[in-house]
């Protein structure tokens, strides 16, 4: 019995003590650095070039990296940014038909070897071992880490298909009645 009360009173003193501790040297963050991560998709895949989504975060909301850094977010995702961070939005540097490539498994090829599984960062790939896999698609970051692990090259990267958030309406072709007429 005595034994229990110990463990109870030091359980309560150092619960305390850990609550008391956390208030008192809580590090204060910026909220718009939180912001920006959150829209970022969170996966820390480095296709960025930085150690993960907080320190992009940190890199956009500063101003040091472009909002257009985030390759699995494409251009939604610089577009939201650049309406939470007040900026121009420059499309430039990214390419017309560039967009989020999204992995894709050809199940008469796959063996189950559980060697893509293992890789994928984000848990994106649903399978057991000697069974079919199959990608989930709104995981999956396009990091093309289970491209090179793959045996078997059953892996492929693939645009996958457009919703009505990422579609974009057509540039018109400039014909010659377009310009006969300007």
């Amino acid at each position: 019995m005595i034994a229990i009360a110990v463990l109870t009173v030091m359980g309560l003193l150092l619960g305390t003590l850990l609550g008391l501790a956390a208030k008192r040297f809580k590090v204060e963050s910026d909220p718009l650095v939180e912001k920006v991560d959150a829209l970022l998709p969170g996966t820390n895949c480095g296709q960025c070039g930085m150690p993960g989504c907080p320190a992009a975060a940190e890199a956009i909301a500063s101003g040091e990296a472009p909002i257009t850094i985030c390759p699995p977010g494409g251009r939604s995702l610089a577009e939201e940014l650049a309406a939470l961070l007040g900026v121009e939005l420059d499309l430039s540097a990214m390419k017309e038909d560039e967009g989020p490539l999204l992995a894709r498994i050809d199940e008469s090829k796959c063996i189950g070897c559980i060697k893509c599984f293992a890789e994928c960062p984000t848990d994106a790939i649903v399978g057991a071992a000697k069974q079919i896999h199959v990608v989930m698609e709104r995981a999956c970051t396009g990091c093309k880490k289970c491209v090179d692990v793959c045996p078997t090259m059953c892996i492929s990267m693939r645009s996958p298909e457009t919703s009505l958030r990422e579609w974009r309406w057509p540039m018109p072709a400039t014909t010659e009645l377009s310009r006969e007429a300007a």
